[in-house]
């Protein structure tokens, strides 16, 4: 029992790393939101040591920034980081899918795949229907499913990491737009049947036209705040 206290904290970190990180993805701390460790262990009603831990392992993933003698924000995304961002999880999405392509669906594939066409459909739904904090439940488990069957856990984990920025930085935006479902792709059935089939076109083509949605959306960004811009000059 002597290392039960140990295993209590790491397990206690770990829940307040991902309460936090869900609050961050559904938009209830936006970028530059800054709080001190005092803060969220008074919230959460717990010591300080798990926070901090909770707070350095979200910094180490992205999400946070340590705020000079103030504490930790959440990470202010730029336009230009998501479009390198869109590039990176781009290079790495092809190489996932030209592995799938070139193994085929065996029969283990073939298995997880009944999974990952579950949630694409539910991702799907929510992308159709608005409901962006649900969508951005099921889109990071179908992306990291669907990683997941070339069995490299580093590329599947550098994934999610580079998804999990991304919706940061879309989050904000995202949820001032008069019409979401517009903004949201939702093509995630589609590509999991190219992949089924092996189809090696059908599966290129569906993810550029994913990439393609996520830069027209942030062009899009770009043309409404010059307006602004030159209102202020």
């Amino acid at each position: 029992m002597a290392g039960s206290g140990a295993v209590t904290r790491n397990t206690l970190r770990q829940q307040i790393a991902d309460a936090l990180r869900d609050e961050v993805l559904a938009g209830r701390l936006p970028p530059g939101t800054e709080f001190t460790v005092k803060q969220i262990a008074e919230q959460y009603e717990v010591s300080a040591t798990p926070v901090r831990e909770a707070l350095v392992d979200l910094s180490a993933q992205g999400l946070l920034e340590s705020a000079m003698h103030r504490g930790f924000r959440v990470r202010v995304y730029t336009v230009d980081d998501f479009r390198g961002m869109v590039e990176a999880r781009s290079l790495v999405v092809d190489g996932i899918f030209r592995r799938l392509v070139e193994r085929g669906t065996s029969a283990g594939v073939a298995e997880q795949l009944v999974s990952v066409r579950r949630r694409a459909a539910e991702a799907e739904r929510a992308a159709r229907s608005g409901s962006l904090e649900v969508l951005i439940g099921y889109d990071l488990r179908f992306w990291r499913e669907l990683s997941g069957l070339v069995g490299n856990v580093w590329i599947t984990d550098f994934l999610h990491s580079i998804r999990v920025r991304c919706w940061v930085f879309a989050v904000p935006h995202l949820q001032r737009e008069a019409e979401l479902r517009s903004a949201l792709w939702d093509r995630h059935t589609e590509l999991v049947e190219a992949v089924t089939r092996v189809d090696a076109d059908e599966v290129r083509r569906l993810v550029r036209s994913y990439n393609e949605h996520a830069l027209a959306w942030v062009a899009g960004l770009d043309r409404s705040a010059a307006p602004a811009a030159e209102g202020r000059a």
